[in-house]
């Protein structure tokens, strides 16, 4: 007779399974068994095998789904970007405030000027938030210190946020982000310094799972990432891509090219760069805060991705300047009510497709005997309720690789 560690009853499984005959992966009246952090059965209550639990949990009725995975966040940080959203708001564009020293160089000046500790507090609590509502798998990128120390100290903070909450944190280095002040007349030395230093000794020192680049007329040329992604590649680290965001500049295509894990945003573009993403099994990360913050018209091509079976991320990419969005359910929302994705893409992309970025497809994202314990309990009447309200929180519980935590209710 099989002992369980934990048992969930008394509700609904979203298995989120991507062979399920409905999108859900529905399981109705069913539970989940879970031993040594892992799941140890799943399926319909009466076909629950005879066993004993250590804990037992009641869904009341609700419904578990994989934990929510955030696959792109900017969540390490130092200040905010306050004043900047009021200029926005009387007129000024993202592109003026970048140009005259705004943008993301105001967050890096702060995020230079903070110790260790600070950046680590305010992550903290934003994780936090995130957390509460399902989250229990998040990416976190570096990209706002500019310099080979602050990179490498904000993914050692990112490092340190897992150790701390017991989350799954995933880091990626994110040099190629931005310009800084003191290469403005150097940009080739820079980029010298991200492929000869900085990705180096981000790949010694264990300290990133990827490396990611932003391919945009305000960032860095098509040029200037293939030598980034070059250099990744040298060290064995998968890439991403922020691409397409403002222009089309051949971001999926150049992402895809690369064998690129995700191309992110992807406002703009084009039918060639989906057919090339499609190619590549590249997947589209789809950032609706920032369509929504910025007040973006544009919007991804979701019916080619869907035309050429690109996979569907959907991340909050939780950030100070364009994105400060620190709540994953509203980010599934807007992919729906912005992007027009079905509530259960939403949910696909914030669980099994998310986890494919990461490069955590065997592991998390669906709810699978052997897969990680990793769960959210939700006290909602449908699936499609994490994508329908605005606001609130009905998430009950998480399970953290096997271990029972409060969340936002």
């Amino acid at each position: 007779m099989p002992t369980w560690d934990m048992l969930l009853v008394n509700g609904h499984v979203a298995t989120m399974r991507a062979e399920s005959p409905d999108p859900y992966g529905t399981i109705r009246d069913g539970c989940v068994a879970v031993r040594d952090g892992r799941i140890a059965w799943v399926g319909r209550r009466v076909d629950l095998p005879p066993g004993e639990a250590v804990e037992r949990v009641d869904m009341r009725g609700g419904w578990v789904t994989p934990g929510l995975i955030d696959c792109h966040t900017h969540l390490v940080f130092g200040g905010d970007r306050i004043r900047e959203f009021e200029q926005r708001l009387l007129g000024a564009t993202y592109e003026e405030l970048a140009r005259a020293g705004g943008g993301i160089l105001s967050t890096v000046r702060a995020t230079r000027a903070a110790s260790r500790d600070e950046l680590l507090a305010g992550a903290r609590a934003r994780l936090a938030d995130l957390s509460a509502a399902g989250v229990t798998t998040v990416e976190i990128k570096s990209g706002y210190g500019l310099d080979v120390d602050t990179e490498l100290r904000m993914l050692d903070v990112g490092r340190a946020l897992g150790e701390a909450t017991g989350l799954r944190v995933v880091t990626t280095l994110l040099g190629a982000h931005a310009l800084p002040p003191e290469y403005a007349s150097r940009r080739e030395a820079y980029v010298d310094l991200i492929c000869q230093e900085m990705i180096p000794r981000a790949a010694e020192e264990s300290l990133a799972d990827a490396v990611d680049a932003f391919l945009e007329e305000i960032a860095f040329t098509a040029d200037e990432c293939d030598r980034v992604f070059d250099a990744a590649a040298s060290m064995g680290l998968p890439v991403r891509l922020h691409a397409d965001q403002r222009t089309d500049g051949g971001g999926a295509a150049l992402a895809a090219r690369h064998g690129a894990r995700s191309a992110d945003h992807l406002e703009y573009t084009s039918e060639a760069g989906v057919e090339a993403l499609a190619a590549a099994g590249t997947v589209a990360v789809l950032l609706p805060g920032a369509a929504y913050f910025l007040r973006d018209a544009r919007v991804p091509p979701v019916e080619a991705f869907r035309r050429h079976g690109v996979p569907m991320a959907v991340a909050t990419d939780l950030n100070p300047g364009s994105s400060p969005l620190r709540s994953p359910l509203m980010a599934m929302n807007m992919a729906c009510t912005l992007f027009r994705l079905t509530p259960a893409e939403a949910l696909a992309g914030m669980t099994r497709t998310a986890a494919r970025v990461l490069g955590l497809e065997n592991r998390v994202g669906v709810v699978e005997e052997s897969f990680g314990a990793d769960l959210a309990v939700w006290d909602i009447s449908h699936p499609a309720a994490l994508s329908y309200w605005m606001g609130g929180n009905p998430c009950r519980f998480v399970v953290r690789v096997g271990t029972l935590v409060p969340g936002g209710r």
